[in-house]
């Protein structure tokens, strides 16, 4: 995870929006707006859609011809199209830059790289945003809603995941220096945009009631904690697929309940379709709609020494793997040798729908090697399912939008969970491992940068333990403190819900970022929780963090938190809606 970055980002507010407007006329939305209606919500004063903002004042001070509509909804959608024109605009000036590589060092360009690929991500993201506002001035469905809102705030994500890049990489100051300006004075205004859609279209949320309702129907895979054992009907699809390639499986449908399109076989002996996992994703259909089914990629066992990358093209995939520490991943990129922690992962996916199962990821940079990603995931409605994600520094990236990870095992030292998608790990094992001497363990660091994001970490039923390196050096009387997280951005968002907490937990619960920053805006919560490490008699007395009731743990259960009601019933994995 990087650094945070106090300078630049003190200066990313109402002074860097100041001076992109120096040549424009300032004028304010009450302005605009004095007789219009003040009954209902499209017609509220919009000079409230920023009150819950972190700078109301962006709303107030606007360029001519931002704001001219009579109701929230031209308001919103003028905001929309012109965050959409400089979402092209920088992503030109992004590739400008790229045209000419050599003229930059190696960590530059990766830094640029990165830009180049979520400045992508963000014009489409706006594209499909302008599409549905230009179409509505209504409250929208719930569940078109929640999709907007999701796209809205992964932009902003993106935003700041440039900046964190070109500031802790890109050795090249001019290059940071040409990008930084823009890049801020557009996530001002992207905020906006988020802050215009939530007001406007977003209904008000209606949670369902606390349940322990099930989801998920019988996907043919093995369930149990035994990853060293390949189900049956696991096995019949791997003999199937060795048999027939390829092929189009018509009685696939009598061994799962899942829809699969057709399925490759990934062996390094070569008795499958392909010896490495990219040439099988490189090989599936691009753009697949979610009623064509899944593509399949079985992976045997096997160590695979490989940085798999799944991009925005490659929808509705799933790989399945021969089972934890038997089909595995690795890589060792970080931080230290040159990579930004975006892209030191060893296994990254963007493509929407995405699905794996049995299937270990490891990065083995080490603990001294500070970032080091195993797994990135910024695939909306994606879904892992008796993994394993192995690292020390930053293993598991949930960078952005919507995901589910069930009966998973997760190891890690330093900020280990960490990212600002809205995800659900539901029946996980969190295992801190042995951090170098004198460092701390935290398990998460939430990167929420907007308070209208739809984002954070909601972590239930979990068996929080010491790894095994940990256990012996606690055992043996060292001193290692472990936290259930920290703040990495100034909106930070995590909960734990009815999860079993060890006594490796430290009584305080959560650790301080930088002095007294974000503790008054960020929201941590616990519930329920049960263990030797989870008395709560000694936790921080932060104003951000509360010890909640079952009303307000509602909010980040499966259902209502990250919506699996509409998109985890088709992937097969078991799920829980509600609270146990």
């Amino acid at each position: 995870m990087a650094f945070k970055l106090l300078p630049l980002l003190a200066l990313s507010s109402f002074h860097f929006y100041l001076i992109f407007l120096t040549s424009s006329v300032s004028l304010t939305i009450a302005g605009l707006h004095q007789n219009q209606n003040k009954h209902g919500k499209g017609h509220a004063p919009p000079a409230t859609t920023c009150d819950s903002k972190k700078n109301p004042s962006h709303c107030k001070y606007v360029p001519p011809g931002h704001y001219y509509g009579n109701n929230i909804y031209d308001n919103g959608r003028n905001s929309v199209k012109r965050s959409l024109a400089h979402s092209h605009k920088f992503l030109n000036l992004v590739d400008s830059y790229l045209q000419s590589p050599s003229y930059y060092s190696q960590s530059t360009v990766r830094a640029l790289q990165d830009c180049q690929l979520l400045s992508e991500l963000n014009y489409e993201y706006f594209s499909t945003c302008f599409s549905t506002v230009n179409q509505s001035s209504s409250v929208l469905p719930y569940s078109q809603a929640e999709y907007i809102q999701t796209i809205l705030s992964a932009i902003l994500t993106n935003q700041f995941t440039c900046l964190d890049g070109l500031q802790t990489t890109a050795s090249d100051p001019k290059v940071k220096d040409d990008l930084s300006v823009p890049l801020l004075n557009d996530t001002d205004l992207h905020s906006v945009s988020l802050a215009l859609f939530v007001k406007g279209w977003v209904p008000q949320k209606k949670n369902k009631p606390s349940s322990s309702s099930k989801g998920g129907k019988n996907l043919g895979f093995h369930y149990g904690r035994l990853p060293m054992k390949m189900s049956k009907p696991a096995r019949n699809i791997y003999e199937h697929a060795r048999r027939h390639g390829r092929k189009l499986l018509q009685t696939l449908t009598d061994i799962t309940s899942v829809v699969i399109s057709d399925i490759a076989v990934v062996s390094q002996d070569g008795s499958g379709n392909f010896t490495t996992i990219n040439d099988a994703i490189a090989a599936a259909p691009s753009k697949t709609a979610a009623n064509s089914g899944y593509f399949l990629i079985f992976i045997t066992g096997g160590v695979y020494e490989e940085y798999v990358n799944i991009d925005k093209n490659k929808r509705n995939l799933m790989l399945l793997g021969d089972g934890i520490n038997r089909t595995v991943i690795t890589g060792n990129r970080s931080v230290s040798d040159g990579w930004t922690t975006f892209n030191s992962a060893t296994f990254a996916v963007v493509g929407q729908a995405f699905v794996a199962v049995n299937i270990t990821v490891r990065n083995t940079a080490g603990p001294s090697k500070r970032q080091a990603v195993a797994l990135r995931n910024g695939a909306d409605m994606s879904v892992f399912y008796s993994c394993s994600f192995e690292g020390y520094q930053d293993t598991l990236y949930t960078h952005s939008m919507r995901q589910f990870y069930r009966e998973c095992d997760i190891y890690g030292t330093v900020d280990f969970i960490f990212g600002n998608a809205a995800v659900v790990l539901q029946n996980c094992n969190i295992y801190p491992r042995l951090a170098m001497s004198g460092q701390f363990n935290s398990i998460t660091a939430q990167g929420r940068t907007d308070p209208n994001q739809n984002t954070g970490i909601s972590i239930q039923n979990a068996a929080i333990n010491a790894a095994d390196d940990l256990m012996s050096a606690l055992q043996n009387g060292t001193v290692v403190k472990t936290y259930l997280g920290r703040p990495w951005k100034q909106y930070s968002r995590t909960v734990y819900l009815q999860s079993f907490m060890d006594s490796l937990i430290d009584a305080s619960g959560w650790k301080e970022w930088d002095g007294d920053f974000a503790l008054d805006t960020l929201y941590y919560a616990e519930y329920e929780n049960r263990g030797p490490g989870s008395g709560t008699g000694n936790r921080v007395r932060w104003p951000g963090f509360h010890l909640i009731n079952a009303t307000d743990a509602d909010n980040f259960t499966a259902a209502n938190f990250v919506q699996s009601d509409v998109w985890l019933l088709r992937t097969g994995v078991p799920f829980l809606t509600g609270l146990i």
